[in-house]
């Protein structure tokens, strides 16, 4: 039974699915979770209804407004969702966020500093290798090590626990990293890294144990009272989305219906109540930059159109075959078959190069690659400049001397009989193989170089 998961992008984050969490997107839609973005601004229970688990990728210069935690609030306690709640180095005051706001109602708080450790890392002192899991948890379990990249650390203000601490040699020292709370039929956890799943950074997603340390973690977030719902048929399916994809620019236009050419009166119902001056400031500011965003998404979308040197064909079948021979009655058929641009088109600007598709609400991520093969495009091997080798020699290196130095933590950590004979064996072999992956491209550089 899958699990739809609502990942927030109302609220400027700085991790999105398509664009550094990816990895992590199509590790949960591989599990049995399919990864939304989420657009609803306000954000409401009902719009919640749907969804299972809510995340909140380390919100950036934006604020979660008193009605949407009030919203938020209910749906975890009442209805049962799971709240995953990603921070940063810095925690509110370093985003200009109020992330603590939403997370201090289940008792856990983002402190504003940011984790350090010069004895245990990954090569810098902001990426600490964190052993510390005490209590035992669901979420931290069969993981013996965790990189907590960039974040800050968190504290307690009411029944919630901490599952992970820093390291006695840490700055601050055995302080909580990861806590969770269970209100009512929810559950909560909160993390003071987000970059725990970023795609292709080290101490991210690709570090050993944090596929591990995710799929623990949503399995844990999805209560049993959603179970419950999920198997009683009681909660609301999510209405299908028109795919869109900007990796290229073929495109299949929905038949236009013609009610969508005739105005209609729309009678809007607004479920809240508001009763402050400062609630509707704040509800017409998130209407606003609702509307920006879509305006800007839009204007872009326009612009890749117009600038694309493709044509747009239809995707359910073969392009026409074009008639060479075929006699020609007038110089239209000239202008059709015209290579020559109708008008004088700007250049595509190099914006236009990122994902645009952030901004789309209930779009689920998935690969359509099934239902649709394009020819793969002739590979040509480029040759690699000298600066880049060694660039990439000297990446390699860095690594190389980190993974020795986790080799070392491991191996003292056994010796001081912290860690179990097979945990430490797995765990060895595991770096000695990465020592002597990383050693070969080290080798294979040289010769090129």
């Amino acid at each position: 039974m899958p699990y739809n998961i609502a990942f927030d992008i109302a609220h400027k984050p700085r991790g999105k699915l398509d664009e550094n969490l990816t990895e992590l997107r199509d590790f949960l839609n591989a599990n049995d979770y399919v990864c939304y973005n989420f657009l609803e601004a306000p954000i409401t229970r009902n719009s919640l209804r749907s969804f299972d688990i809510l995340v909140f990728v380390c919100p950036d210069f934006a604020k979660i407004s008193s009605m949407e935690i009030t919203e938020i609030n209910s749906w975890v306690r009442e209805d049962g969702g799971g709240l995953l709640l990603l921070s940063h180095a810095g925690g509110d005051r370093g985003r200009n966020s109020n992330l603590s706001e939403l997370s201090q109602t289940f008792g856990i708080a983002f402190e504003n500093d940011q984790v350090l450790d010069n004895t245990y890392n990954l090569g810098l002192e902001n990426m600490p290798i964190v052993t510390a899991f005490i209590p035992p948890h669901p979420i931290t379990n069969s993981i013996s090590s965790l990189c907590f990249r960039s974040g800050c650390s968190l504290s307690l203000v009411g029944s919630s626990i901490s599952i992970v601490s820093s390291n006695e040699t840490s700055e601050p020292f055995s302080t909580p990293l990861i806590c969770v709370a269970e209100p009512d039929k929810g559950r909560i956890c909160a993390i003071g890294s987000y970059e725990l799943f970023r795609d292709r950074v080290g101490g991210g997603f690709g570090n050993d144990e944090h596929p591990n340390l995710a799929f623990n973690i949503f399995s844990w977030l999805v209560s049993d009272y959603r179970m419950e719902l999920h198997s009683s048929g009681a909660i609301p399916e999510i209405a299908p989305q028109e795919s869109f994809s900007t990796q290229t620019m073929e495109y299949q236009a929905p038949p236009i219906s013609s009610a969508i050419t005739e105005r209609k009166n729309v009678d809007i119902n607004f479920s809240m109540k508001i009763s402050k001056k400062s609630e509707l400031i704040d509800l017409l500011k998130i209407f606003q930059n609702q509307i920006d965003t879509m305006k800007t998404t839009i204007d872009k979308l326009i612009r890749t159109v117009a600038s694309s040197e493709t044509s747009i064909t239809e995707l359910n079948g073969p392009p026409p075959i074009r008639q060479q021979n075929y006699p020609q009655s007038d110089g239209l058929d000239n202008l059709i078959t015209s290579n020559e641009p109708l008008t004088d088109l700007p250049k595509r600007p190099e914006s236009l190069d990122q994902k645009e598709d952030e901004y789309f609400i209930g779009l689920p991520s998935l690969d359509v690659s099934d239902k649709l093969k394009t020819a793969p495009k002739p590979h040509t091997k480029k040759k690699v400049k000298k600066k880049d080798l060694i660039a990439e020699k000297k990446g390699l290196e860095s690594k190389l001397n980190s993974v020795r130095n986790l080799l070392d933590f491991v191996e003292k950590k056994y010796k001081a009989e912290q860690m179990d004979k097979k945990s430490y064996e797995k765990r060895s072999n595991q770096l000695k193989n990465d020592l002597k992956a990383t050693k070969s491209k080290i080798e294979e550089i040289d010769k090129q170089l």
